[in-house]
């Protein structure tokens, strides 16, 4: 059998999911290791808080400049060096001696970390045609949330078997065995794969995106910053990060601690709304290319992030109220399905103003996102101890911000670039 029968394009999307997965098992990990790490170091609530908010401090700042090195330098050197850097902070923080230490090591993660999904709009932007960027960002983000779920009960087993430092080296090394396989396979252009054949190169070429301006067009920081679209994309994925980022942070604790639950057992149960983020990913990824594919360029965007804002809002919202373990993950469940359905049409839109520049684009909205992130993990704690050990104004917070981004969608333009909107 001919090595071309399989299309090099599917081949990319498998190892950018692969890398997804990658990126959220040695993100969520933490999280796992909450109350070992909180335990050997003597750190209190408020300073895990800083701990894992510093991640998303570190990951926002260096969205932009990653998403620029990406664009200037290409997706396979970028993404090769990225995985490489972070897998030795991944490594280091099992190594960590006290609060300082492991602040450092997290924010240099997170930096680190920064570049992966910009690096991989401009992979998609090259590689992938335009009415099939839907589903190829949906499967991709799904990595991410299949990675978390698979995370939460595994590293609980994993550290209760051979401790939290050990299973961070596990990690980092894992990590490097995929920047060395990425680096040696990918190439930034399909025409420059050796392997690629004919057929589907030129099917790449004739469906691609063209771009509006040459490889040597700059992008200003005054245009990314005063564009409406950029504006509107950088305020919706902040709402949509802030719901999700609690399923990163502090829901396995907070399901542990509430419903007096194990810590396999409340893996198990805060792996249920990541499994359903995926499901949102593929959903939407695929309403995206269905509505694309009858000529609806504007709503094959707007359509699933609307549908998926509303039900985060109401997941969020009901959630509240629920006095059963069952029950708050159901909504919750709902909530992330919701959010996760943002995704695919918020990076589609990306590729569809930034063209050349994605990664750029990509990056600087995501940024915005993680910023988001960062108000999360901090928001949780505090807002509870503010509220008299009372969670329930954090959901109302994030129902009424997905209520919010909704009109966002509602003024974005995907068909105008940068300079005209």
């Amino acid at each position: 059998m001919k090595s071309y029968l399989i299309p090099k394009r599917y081949l990319l999307v498998f190892g950018t999911f692969t890398l997804s997965l990658i990126l959220y098992i040695d993100r969520i990990c933490i999280s796992a290791a909450k109350g070992p790490i909180a335990h050997d170091l003597e750190l209190s609530d408020p300073e895990m808080g800083w701990i894992l908010s510093i991640f998303a401090l570190g990951y926002a700042l260096f969205q932009t400049p990653g998403g620029m090195l990406a664009d200037k330098y290409g997706a396979r050197r970028v993404l090769s060096s990225l995985v490489a850097f972070w897998s030795a902070f991944t490594a280091l923080s099992g190594l960590a001696w006290n609060y300082l230490s492991l602040f450092v090591i997290r924010f240099l993660f997170g930096a680190g970390e920064a570049g992966a999904y910009p690096g991989i709009a401009t992979a998609v932007y090259k590689w992938i045609p335009n009415k099939e960027r839907g589903i190829v960002n949906g499967i991709n983000f799904s990595g991410s949330r299949v990675g978390a779920a698979f995370a939460l009960p595994t590293m609980a087993w994993l550290i209760d078997a051979v401790g939290w430092r050990l299973s961070f080296l596990t990690l980092g090394a894992i990590g490097f065995v995929w920047a060395t396989a990425w680096y040696f396979w990918f190439r930034d252009f399909p025409e420059e794969h050796q392997s690629i054949s004919d057929e589907e190169k030129e099917f790449i070429l004739n469906h691609r995106q063209q771009s509006s301006g040459g490889p040597s067009n700059k992008l200003s920081m005054k245009l990314l910053f005063s564009s409406k679209n950029m504006l509107f994309a950088m305020w919706q994925y902040f709402c949509s990060n802030f719901t999700f980022f609690f399923c990163l942070t502090w829901l396995y604790p907070y399901v542990k601690s509430t419903y007096r639950l194990d810590s396999v057992e409340a893996g198990l149960w805060a792996s249920v709304p990541l499994m359903c983020g995926a499901l949102g990913n593929w959903f939407s990824g695929w309403l995206v290319d269905r509505i694309f594919s009858l000529g609806k360029w504007d709503l094959s965007r707007k359509i699933p992030a609307i549908l998926g804002f509303s039900l985060a809002a109401i997941g969020m919202l009901v959630s509240v109220y629920m006095t059963e373990v069952v029950g708050a993950i159901a909504f919750l469940s709902l909530a992330i399905f919701g959010a996760d359905m943002t995704l695919s049409p918020s990076w589609s839109f990306c590729n569809d103003i930034g063209k050349s520049h994605s990664g750029a684009v990509s990056g600087t909205m995501n940024m915005a996102g993680n910023i988001g992130s960062f108000v999360t993990a901090l928001a949780f704690p505090h807002l509870k101890a503010w509220n008299g050990d009372d969670v329930s104004l954090f959901f109302y917070v994030g129902a009424a911000l997905s209520v919010l981004a909704v009109f966002s969608w509602l003024a974005m333009k995907p068909q105008s670039s940068l300079a005209e909107y």
